[in-house]
């Protein structure tokens, strides 16, 4: 980089922690911080962006670069004509503004773009990751939620209110739960709060779960905690696990049918360790989706791990920059 260098940041808001990296002008990370926010809730959310992105700007500016653009991934759905958020795993972002937030914050001169998670996810693996070159793929990304970044023709699927890929809402069991109208059926049993719920279940009934583990608290358990106990053998995590396995199976099974992706990525926290059963999801979509695409299409882990999304996010910058 040359002192005279732009230079963009990138944040990826999660539910349970918020991502910031410095991008130069090449757009690769020069620099990157991830801060908790675990327990935090409405304005102290845009708080801790803020503060992210106020350090970022004192980095930039103490290295002679000048700071031109802000791009920024948020869960749930961004809606882009009032530059408000929903984000249902956020206490308190049921209309948040943070457009204004951020633009009230930083210098005029600082482009800001703010898109879904999920749109973020698919632009970056398509900028860096494994779907370089595709104009047809999906990024299931399954964390806190569950959401899927959606590319068709080499254009990103947003739907009529922004609300396209919002697929924690998939129909895949029955009956009708009161909680899915606050979650959805797909992310209130198969995403990483559902794995931790669908154990806390258990936990509750049987007063066992996880090997040599049984005083575990059922409001305390953790998907991490699932897995651990799976990779232990325990039968009751299994039955959590492959639940989720069916219930991912079914959900790739639904996007494979509609899109005729030429693939579909796993990424997000869950996968991670979840990423050893892509083999076995794709066995199960075979069962439920369209033979011929389903036939064609590959399934693959993400190659950026949990920098999609900001990858994405710095991708939005720099696009609208130039």
């Amino acid at each position: 980089m040359t002192r005279n260098d732009n230079a963009v940041i990138g944040v990826d808001l999660g539910g349970t922690k918020v991502s910031a990296g410095i991008f130069d002008s090449t757009g690769q990370i020069v620099h990157k911080e991830t801060l908790s926010i675990k327990n935090k809730q409405g304005l102290q959310v845009g708080d801790a962006i803020l503060s992210l992105i106020a350090k970022f700007q004192k980095k930039i500016d103490v290295n002679g670069l000048t700071l031109s653009g802000v791009g920024m991934a948020v869960p749930g759905i961004y809606h882009s004509h009032e530059g408000s958020v929903w984000a249902p795993n956020i206490p308190g972002w049921d209309n948040f503004p943070l457009l204004d937030l951020i633009t009230s914050n930083t210098p005029n001169s600082v482009q800001v773009v703010i898109d879904s998670d999920r749109a973020c996810y698919i632009l970056g693996e398509t900028w860096k990751g494994v779907a370089q070159g595709c104009k047809n793929a999906i990024f299931l990304a399954v964390g806190t939620g569950i959401g899927a970044g959606i590319l068709i023709d080499g254009q990103i699927l947003r739907g009529a209110n922004d609300v396209a890929g919002a697929i924690g809402w998939l129909a895949v069991t029955h009956p009708h739960l009161p909680d899915y109208k606050t979650f959805g059926c797909f992310e209130y049993h198969a995403s990483g709060d559902g794995i931790a719920r669908m154990a806390a279940a258990i936990l509750r009934e049987k007063q066992t779960f996880l090997k040599g583990s049984e005083q575990l608290n059922p409001d305390q358990i953790t998907c991490e905690e699932v897995f651990e106990a799976y990779d232990l053998g325990d039968l009751n995590a299994k039955s959590v696990i492959e639940l989720a396995i069916e219930f991912w199976a079914k959900a790739s099974a639904n996007l494979v049918s509609l899109f005729n992706p030429e693939m579909i990525i796993f990424g997000g926290g869950v996968f991670g360790p979840a990423i050893q059963f892509i083999d076995q999801i794709y066995a199960e979509a075979k069962k439920w989706a369209q033979p011929v695409s389903i036939g064609l299409v590959k399934f693959v882990p993400s190659q950026l791990e949990t920098d999609a999304g900001l990858l994405g996010a710095g991708f939005l910058a720099l696009k609208e920059k130039q």
